[in-house]
């Protein structure tokens, strides 16, 4: 080869250089799984699960379990008018400017500074994070649906005969994205997995819930918790954790002491998790159903949920209960 054309070529190279290689060209250890210095899976760090796609497929999507860009960036764009706080009466809680909500008037907590719900649907643009059954749907019990819809009623008007009839993220207890299972909800949806020999501990911001699961094959305990008794073990690169043994009432709409949970943890590239989980419960569901939700790495710190069993919003929350229970009788008159 002429110098020449060694000069002519060499400004060619260097940019090849700066092209990045493809997956079948790239070396082992680009494409080697993340692990711990205990030589275990690597699923460590912090995460946030915050998005936009329902927990379960709304109806008007029935049928559609992916959307297309275009429908996805139209969904998007109506639900983060249809949430936004700033959009609404502060006293009524009534949407402004005619915007028709799916949801109950009530006055407003927050504002929507005050929100991290997330702006938009998963990477794939799936209309629910249920993924089993095929519907989207959970497979609620007809008798659930119908004392779940009661409660629901009366935690929104306000009852509250004793502070056990109020939720348990009401009472600073648990809460209702932290799980047992997470889920996305309207604020604080990080997390922090950390990993030692032996154990894995999941720290979620919301009201602070902190879970220390023991990689083992002892058998479950017990003790019954809020949070359940969990046993953790390795599936290949997959952390599976399996949890029974709550109490009768748990954080999450349907479950109950029968309640048996089945959470899925596995690194798919190094700013992602995947995770799924699967709950059984013949009490309160027609069949066990799964979710997947990916969970993005983020940058800390996680922040203080300053919130604690029997704080002032609570009692707050009983006051006007009683308030409310002294209008009825007046408006009996």
């Amino acid at each position: 080869m002429s110098h020449r054309l060694r000069a002519a070529l060499m400004p060619v190279a260097a940019v090849l250089l700066l092209i990045p290689l493809p997956v079948s060209a790239q070396s082992a250890a680009d494409l080697a799984p993340m692990r711990t210095p205990d030589d275990q899976p690597d699923i460590s760090g912090i995460f946030t699960f915050r998005t936009l796609t329902p927990l379960e497929r709304p109806a008007a999507l029935t049928g559609q379990a992916q959307l297309s860009a275009e429908d996805a960036a139209a969904f998007e764009a109506s639900e983060r008018t249809r949430l936004n706080r700033d959009l609404f009466d502060p006293e009524t809680g009534a949407p402004s400017a005619g915007y028709q909500s799916r949801e109950e008037g009530g006055v407003l907590s927050y504002n929507e500074f005050w929100y991290e719900r997330g702006i938009e649907l998963t990477s794939d643009k799936r209309t629910s994070l249920v993924v089993d059954p095929p519907d989207g749907r959970i497979p609620y019990t007809t008798s659930f649906r119908q004392a779940n819809g009661v409660r629901r009623l009366n935690l929104r008007n306000g009852f509250a005969d004793h502070y056990t009839d109020r939720s348990l993220g009401d009472r600073c207890m648990m809460g209702s994205n932290a799980g047992p299972p997470m889920r996305p909800g309207s604020y604080n949806n990080n997390v922090l997995i950390l990993q030692v020999p032996g154990y894995v501990t999941i720290l979620n911001e919301h009201i602070h819930n902190t879970r220390v699961i023991p990689i083992t094959d002892q058998p479950h305990g017990d003790l019954r918790q809020w949070s359940g008794d969990s046993r953790g073990h390795w599936d290949g690169e997959t952390l599976v954790v399996e949890t029974r043994n709550f109490r009768q009432a748990t954080n999450f709409s349907g479950s109950s002491s029968d309640t048996q949970l089945v959470e899925r943890f596995r690194r798919v590239d190094p700013d992602t998790v995947m995770y799924e989980f699967t709950i059984a419960d013949p009490n309160n569901y027609t069949r066990p159903w799964t979710a997947a939700i990916p969970m993005r790495r983020t940058d800390g710190p996680l922040f203080e949920y300053a919130c604690h069993e029997g704080n002032y919003g609570l009692t707050g929350i009983m006051a006007g209960a009683r308030k409310l229970n002294t209008q009825a009788v007046e408006g009996s008159r």
